[in-house]
């Protein structure tokens, strides 16, 4: 879900299909925030290495590729204790040590 791909020439149905999904879950946030219910979207920064790339991608192209790893130590985060209170965030796993610094520095 990436803003530059959401708008790209040539990219319909993705890029409205990933707008559209972006949008929501800003809303379903701010809907749940009095539930304890957390909302995020957590996107891995660029295309990755999935059954989704085609097998005759040039090898110089799938080097490109994130690992679908990426999305691991994020999801974990958000799947702990102190991720109780982050919500509405728009997290790329690729630069999730960044996020979590200024995240972390937000709260302080």
């Amino acid at each position: 879900m990436n803003h530059e791909t959401m708008r790209r020439k040539g990219f319909v149905p993705y890029g409205p299909s990933r707008a559209g999904a972006e949008s929501p879950s800003h809303i379903m946030a701010q809907d749940l925030l009095s539930s304890g219910i957390t909302v995020n979207m957590l996107l891995p920064g660029g295309a990755t290495d999935t059954g989704m790339v085609p097998e005759e991608l040039p090898s110089s192209m799938r080097e490109q590729l994130l690992s679908p790893d990426v999305m691991a130590e994020p999801v974990l985060f958000l799947c702990s204790d102190e991720a109780v209170d982050v919500t509405n965030q728009r997290i790329v796993a690729k630069d999730f040590t960044r996020w979590k610094e200024e995240w972390s520095r937000s709260r302080r």
